[in-house]
């Protein structure tokens, strides 16, 4: 049996945790920052944990990610 492929797209956005859950970026940092507040363009920096439901799609996505 060949090895499953990784989405190419996948890999580029997500990494994991110690214990395998999918941590991503906040979204809305990229552009148009003037009108966002301090606070806000704050609020969004680092990553975070994905949502139960995500973490099945990732992990679909990236077989050999998770340990």
């Amino acid at each position: 049996m060949p090895k499953m492929k990784s989405h190419s797209g996948a890999k580029k956005r997500f990494r994991f945790t110690a214990t395998g859950k999918a941590k991503r970026k906040h979204s809305h940092k990229n552009h148009i920052l003037t009108k966002k507040n301090a606070d806000r363009v704050r609020r969004l920096r680092g990553m975070t944990v994905v949502s139960e439901p995500d973490q099945v799609r990732i992990d679909a996505l990236l077989p050999y990610g998770r340990k």
